[in-house]
This record gives structure tokens, sequence and C-alpha cells, in this order.
């Protein structure tokens, strides 16, 4: 039988979707990923308890559990929430339930725009105006004319690492006729206490959280709150068993302790000192960050990328989003010090 020409079977859509590629560089420094340094270890007998568990039977379909965990730890309603394979799941659960056009600033996470072109959708990044900020003439002109049925607002944002204007923020709920989604992926990092204190008051505000970014990347553990009406026309398209049994038992033990606030108190320590040594280092500029990442302009990006990885270390090169910007994860101390080391040789020629 003659092999098919894929490309003429395949939706339009999708024909024109490049896929996103998650690189797998190994490097002693890994700094590329937003990751967290620090791993949760479980004790030895819990991990046997949680191996032992019955492999051969589906996982609670609903992570009734790790509900609760989560529900206890950040003071929310179990019933107020829908999990996910990470939020990258949610975000395609939320495009595919609610439909497009799909407006979000930009640079941001590109899975929003990934993600829309892949379900067919209609959708628009309007670039954020000088200070990283949302630029809100340009947004609501889009709003008012093409009336969008998700708005994605990551704050803080994602590569600029800055939380958005709360004023801009309300001002674009207020007008919008179809879902604003606040993506608060890092806002554990960040001075700013985020916005699940208004979902009482906007019925069409969501907001995504995850537990990726402070040392449970691996489990893929992301939860969206939203009001009860919107998460269950949400939860008509999402897949049975869609978080893995063993992810549920771990998220929910690592909950219970006090994990997440050491982890997240050491990196923000950890991105204030490496602010302050970039600050310091002729031919950087970094931007002031509310994540677990800075983003820093050199005067030649690719260049002092490579010039990093020949050194073992690897951060992200964002030349593409932002002209002559690299994105760098907060690592241990021991990890921050490296990446300075050869940054000052990257920048300097030596």
């Amino acid at each position: 039988m003659k092999k098919p020409d894929f490309s003429k079977l395949v939706r339009k859509n999708v024909r024109e979707l490049e896929p996103y590629h998650a690189e797998d560089i190994r490097c002693a420094v890994k700094l590329d990923a937003n990751e967290s340094p620090y791993s949760f270890n479980l004790e030895k007998n819990a991990l046997e308890r949680i191996s032992s568990t019955a492999l051969s039977r589906y996982p609670d379909p609903e992570a009734k559990g790790l509900k609760k965990a989560i529900a206890r730890k950040f003071g929310l309603d179990t019933d107020a929430m829908v999990l996910g394979n990470g939020s990258d799941e949610l975000i395609y659960y939320l495009i595919m339930t609610f439909g497009g056009p799909v407006l979000y600033p930009v640079p941001t996470f590109s899975m929003y725009g990934i993600i829309a072109q892949a379900l067919g959708e209609s959708h628009k990044g309007i670039p954020l105006d000088k200070d990283f900020d949302l630029d809100l003439d340009r947004m609501a002109a889009y709003i008012k004319k093409f009336r969008p049925g998700l708005i994605f607002l990551s704050s803080p944002n994602n590569p600029t690492g800055n939380c958005f204007s709360t004023d801009r923020i309300l001002k674009i709920i207020e007008m919008a006729s179809g879902i604003v989604v606040l993506d608060e992926a890092y806002q554990p990092f960040s001075s700013k206490r985020g916005f699940l204190s208004l979902l009482k008051d906007y019925k069409h505000l969501a907001i995504l959280r995850t537990l990726s970014k402070i040392g449970l990347a691996a489990l893929r553990v992301g939860y969206l709150v939203a009001d009860d009406a919107l998460l269950n026309e949400v939860n008509k398209v999402r897949l049975p068993y869609n978080l893995n049994a063993l992810s549920q038992a771990v998220a929910e033990r690592a909950l219970k302790g006090s994990f997440l606030h050491d982890v997240t108190s050491a990196i923000v320590s950890g991105r204030e000192q490496l602010y302050e040594a970039l600050s310091l280092l002729p031919g950087v500029r970094p931007y002031p960050s509310e994540a677990n990442f800075i983003l820093i302009k050199v005067r030649d990006a690719e260049a002092v990328h490579k010039k990093l990885l020949g050194q073992g270390v690897l951060v992200r090169n964002m030349n593409s989003a932002v002209r002559g910007a690299l994105r760098v994860t907060v690592g241990t101390p021991d990890e921050n010090d490296k990446f300075m080391r050869a940054l000052k040789k990257a920048v300097g020629g030596k």
C-alpha cells in the first residue's frame, strides 16, 4: 500500500502549527525551565505505601483527597476547583469549552496561542507596552470589536517576570463579555496577593494555579478555581481519570508539611540575591521579577547563550520574544554562583 501524504490529511490549522519543543539538554547547571531546584523527598515508609497502591485500578476520577489537601493549604472550597494534568491540560479544556477568539498579551506563555490554533480557534496576541504592562487601549479595542470568548492574563507574566497593573486587569475583567482567565502559576513567589478573593464578585473570572513551579513539576498537577457553573461546563470535556494515582498521592503528601512554604521562601531569597548580583554586572540589564526567574538583556543573546552552554550552564534564550533577552531560573545558591561566574566570562569575553 502506498504511504499516504499525511500533510494532506491533517486539518489546516494543525498543518500550519509548529510543534512545541521542550528541550532536553543535559547540563551541569539547568536553569532554563522555571523548575524548582528543590525537590520533595518522600520518607521511605510513605514511598512504600504509595508504591503499594493498586496499580491495576483506575485512580480516583475526582481526586477528592488531593482537592481537600489543596483546599486546606490555600483556603479554597473543594467544590470550586477542577484538577488537571498541569495547567496545559486545563488551558486546553477552557478553549475547547468556551471557544474563541482567544486573546492574550505577548510575550507570554506560548501555550495559549498554540492550543487555540490546535483547536482551530482564532487567537490574537496584543504586544505589551514598553514597561511590559498591558496595553489597555489596544486590548479594549480588540475586546469591543471581536468579543473574545477567552482572555488569558499571566500575572506574574512569563517571560517578563512582572505583575500586570491591578487596575488594568480589573478594567479588562469588567469590559469582557467572555471568560477572563488569570494564570497565577508564579503567584507563590510574588509580593502581590493574587485575585482569588475576586472570584465571588466576577462570575466570569477563572484562576489557574499549579504545583509545578514549587517543587512538584514531575507530578503535573494544575488546578482551575472558578464559579461552580463555569466548572460544570469545563467538566463536560475533561477526560476521565486525567490525574494519575501516583501524582495524586505524592502531591497530597507534599501539601501536608512546610515543604512548599520553605521552597518558596528559599527561591524568593535566592532571586533577590541573584538580581542584586546581576545589577552589578556590566553589560547585563536584569528586570525586576515577581516570579522564580529573572529576565536579563545582554548585547548579543545568541552568543551569550551559546557561551553559557559551552560552560555547562543552560538558560532560556528568549531573543525571539524579547530582543536581546535571556531568562534564567533561580537555582540553589551554588547553581546561582556557577551561573554568575559563567555569565561574567560570557559577557566579558574572557
